[in-house]
């Protein structure tokens, strides 16, 4: 009887190799092209927006917590609204999923480095250049942009819009248009042409399927969109007649252009996020992804249909064929059905536990299902008419696209933190965090979807005392007084991370893939061993290897050969509070089934 040969035995990992940085000065983080680097210029600038975004949302609330003129004038309000949708939309949403993309892509999918390594840095110097330019307007003299984030002639033409300050916003955007659409094809080829032997495609993470498939709706709406706006430069500027009826232009192309932009933006926007809590679950559910394929699937269908419901914002213009958007905006409730049902698949009877970045996944569900609810309100039609252009609609958006991006990013960055920095950020605080915020966010917009309905409507900045909708008004304010309350836990988990850093292994939360196993944080091209990649969760295959006969944390597991060496590795049992089953914190306590499920 014949023997089979022995398979290779993937070499263990050093017991505490050292990252090989480039130059760590100011000069290295300028002139980089380590996609972890780029990917943590791309966080923290994206970040700085979001603060940006949100000091001009609390001139807006304190404009509005009271009738009559409070703190700003009619032209400044405008200002501020333009300028807020502005930086929360385009560069603060999207460029962080880039910035999530650009330091997991190539760990999560076995590569050294982006396909396109200058080119990625490009694609960063022409995000930040453009935000600069887009901000900037607040310099000039004129004021800055001041006809909405979603800027419709006439009101964004030379005649209703004459300062510099809207030149200004369509150059910026142009600039991150032309840095999404780079970025975009770095991480598609990225994944298509660089995956680690092994990993296929129904091998890779959830996250990288959405990132992937995010970077397509990218190529195709981000063009539309950065057409439009040279056209509409080429109104401002050079005399053209686009979009002005006088010269024999259509106004109503800018919607048209503007929205099939718009709408695949929403799940531009969303989808990414959708693989951050798609990768969190599942860890903290101590259970594998419920319905893989149903998921990559289900987002297929979601950017799919994406493309085909952009005039569902346009039902009052009465240019639209109303049938038609009702049904398609109806039916892409049907993936986005199918991922929740896989989200509480992935949760159900498993052994849960809830630090920070479990709460803050769980937040975005809710979040987010609420928006979807009061969205598919709005693709009828009739209820459409009376709701258009009311705060119903702020409300809606800002459930959909403002708390699900939120939340989202808090549960990566507590999730991904340790990884980034082999740091961990303070539980408590973190649930501090956690629980002012969600109180805070719907105390905001909650109480919107009433102003609404009461005849509130958007774009204003001033209302009469007697207004129904001006006690909803006062509680919303104080709501966005508690979302600024809830950053407090949050800078102070930060600084306390950064001046007395409690150091975690390279996988403190007992997680499923690949970018676990390497260093925290990673070597310069992020591998120095690799071992075989057999399913969707490879970091999960190497712990209950059979190659060596080792059962889960064996004498001789990696893991747990650092934990002895290194005094400052401390697994994730050591951070839950002590109301939590510590035992149900750790790794599995078993082996997998045959099929790859947990017992």
């Amino acid at each position: 009887m014949t023997t089979a040969p022995e398979r290779p035995i993937a070499e263990l990992p050093p017991e505490r190799p050292e990252a090989r940085g480039t130059n760590p000065g100011i000069v290295g983080w300028l002139t980089t092209t380590d996609h972890k680097r780029i990917g943590i210029l791309y966080g923290v600038t994206s970040l700085t927006m979001a603060f940006i975004g949100f000091l001009l949302s609390m001139v807006i609330r304190a404009e509005l917590a009271r009738p009559d003129t409070q703190i700003v004038d009619y032209d400044t309000y405008n200002q501020v609204f333009t300028m807020h949708g502005t930086v929360m939309v385009y560069l603060f949403a999207v460029p962080f999923a880039f910035a999530v993309g650009n330091y997991l892509v190539p760990l999560m999918v076995g590569a050294p480095d982006m396909a396109f390594p200058r080119l990625n840095m490009v694609s960063y110097w022409l995000y930040l250049s453009g935000g600069l330019v887009v901000l900037s307007g607040f310099l000039a003299n004129t004021g800055a942009a001041d006809f909405g984030w979603f800027a419709y002639p006439p009101y964004a033409g030379q005649t209703g819009s004459p300062g510099i300050g809207g030149d200004l916003w369509l150059v910026g955007l142009l600039l991150t248009g032309a840095s999404g659409i780079l970025t975009a094809l770095n991480i598609a080829t990225t994944v298509v042409m660089l995956r680690a032997p092994g990993m296929t495609m129904f091998r890779m993470p959830i996250l990288v399927w959405d990132l992937l498939l995010t970077c397509f709706m990218v190529l195709i709406a981000f063009p539309v969109l950065t057409s439009a706006q040279l056209m509409l430069l080429a109104d401002r500027r050079f005399g053209a007649q686009f979009f002005v009826p006088s010269g024999g232009g259509l106004p109503i192309l800018w919607q048209h252009l503007f929205w099939f932009f718009g709408h695949p933006e929403v799940y531009i926007v969303a989808l990414p996020y959708f693989g951050i809590v798609t990768e969190i679950i599942p860890v903290f559910s101590r259970r594998p992804v419920f319905g893989y394929k149903g998921l990559v699937l289900a987002t297929i269908a979601i950017a799919g249909l994406s493309t085909a419901v952009w005039a569902h914002h346009m039902f009052v213009t009465g240019d639209v064929y109303l049938p038609y958007f009702a049904v398609t905006t109806a039916l892409i409730a049907v993936p986005t059905g199918i991922k929740f049902f896989d989200w509480i698949g992935s949760m159900w009877g498993g052994k849960l536990v809830f630090p920070p970045p479990m709460l803050f996944a769980v937040g975005f569900l809710v979040t987010f299902l609420l928006g979807g609810l009061t969205g598919v309100i709005l693709s009828s039609p009739t209820l459409d008419f009376s709701l258009s252009d009311t705060y119903f609609v702020v409300a809606h958006l800002h459930y959909v696209m403002g708390g699900t991006v939120v939340f989202a990013v808090f549960a990566a960055i507590y999730f991904w933190w340790p990884k980034v920095t082999g740091r961990m950020l303070d539980q408590r605080l973190g649930r501090w965090h956690f629980w002012l915020l969600v109180i805070g966010f719907n105390t905001t917009f909650l109480v919107m979807h009433r102003s609404g309905l009461e005849g509130m409507p958007r774009r204003v900045g001033d209302y009469q005392a007697s207004a129904p909708y001006a006690a909803e008004n006062l509680i919303s304010s104080i709501g966005a007084g508690l979302i600024a309350l809830s950053m407090i836990p949050f800078v102070w988990a930060l600084l306390r991370s950064w001046r007395r850093p409690d150091r975690v292994g390279d996988d403190p939360w007992g997680a499923y893939t690949l970018e676990w196993i390497t260093t925290s944080p990673p070597p310069e091209h992020n591998f120095d061993w690799m071992p075989p990649i057999r399913s969707e969760r490879p970091a999960f295959d190497w712990r209950y290897r059979e190659e060596e006969g080792v059962g889960a944390l064996g004498p001789e597991d990696p893991w747990r050969r650092r934990a002895r060496h290194d005094a400052s590795w401390r697994p994730f049992h050591a951070w839950v509070e002590s109301d939590e089953r510590a035992g149900d914190s750790g790794p599995p306590k078993a082996p997998p089934d045959e099929d790859g499920s947990d017992p």
